[in-house]
């Protein structure tokens, strides 16, 4: 058995990361001793790597802990997937190298964009989503989602990051503000409407994603400004606690 502080040193991920994930259900220590020192097996340190792997192709925690815990989860099944996708990013990198180099000798004109296309990966990670995103919520959406184009796609999103844009106009205020709930309660109502039930359960989990993945932040921040990403987590916690004390 490894303390946290062992696993820290061999893994890299820092202990306050590791009781983060413990603290989230992603990933339990074997024990607790009495003296409250968390402890982990081989099982454990299993679980964590397939966390890393999940991490380093930007999925966010709460999905990796839903693709974990799903009891169709195949760990064979999961790691090659995981090469492939890996495989794809590589790929696409070296791409993004002979575009830069390419750039470096001949200069801006006669820019050819195909190298930052990623549709290909878009593609697979949505086929990894399919394959172990076994929640009501993910069905809920599926359902929604079959018969729409991708106009209707493009126009739903960008209705989204219009209301992280009005949200971000507050954002010097505090969290908490009247104004700044009403948008929250609106953003909940417009996930519901357009993409599946959003309990407050699953609101904040999404509070929290938008600060958790960088690609998910990037664009909120894109849409209302620097720090719009971490204003909306903040709202939410407030507009979710304010909620269960009624």
């Amino acid at each position: 058995m490894m303390t946290v502080n062992e696993v820290s040193k061999l893994t890299g991920v820092s202990v306050r990361s590791l009781h983060h994930y413990d603290a989230i259900g992603l990933l339990k220590p074997a024990r607790v001793t009495e003296a409250g020192y968390r402890l982990y097996g081989e099982n454990e340190l299993a679980r964590l790597q397939n966390i890393l792997l999940f991490r380093e192709l930007q999925f966010p925690l709460k999905q990796i802990r839903t693709i974990l815990d799903s009891p169709d989860f195949d760990q064979k099944e999961a790691l090659a997937q995981q090469i492939q996708l890996l495989e794809l990013q590589l790929a696409h990198t070296q791409e993004l190298i002979s575009f830069a180099r390419k750039l470096q000798e001949k200069g801006v004109k006669g820019m050819d964009f195909k190298a930052f296309d990623k549709e290909e990966i878009k593609q697979y990670e949505e086929e990894v989503r399919k394959r172990w995103g076994n929640t009501k919520a993910y069905e809920e959406y599926q359902q929604n989602a079959k018969d729409r184009t991708e106009a209707e796609h493009a126009q739903i999103s960008s209705q989204l990051m219009e209301l992280f844009a009005e949200i971000g106009k507050l954002r010097h205020g505090a969290p908490s503000d009247q104004a700044v709930q009403d948008q929250v309660a609106g953003i909940q109502a417009f996930i519901t409407e357009h993409y599946y039930q959003c309990t407050d359960e699953i609101l904040r989990g999404l509070g929290e994603m938008y600060v958790c993945d960088e690609r998910m932040k990037r664009n909120i921040d894109k849409a209302g400004g620097d720090g719009t990403a971490a204003f909306v987590s903040e709202a939410i916690a407030a507009y979710v606690a304010g909620r269960s004390r009624k």
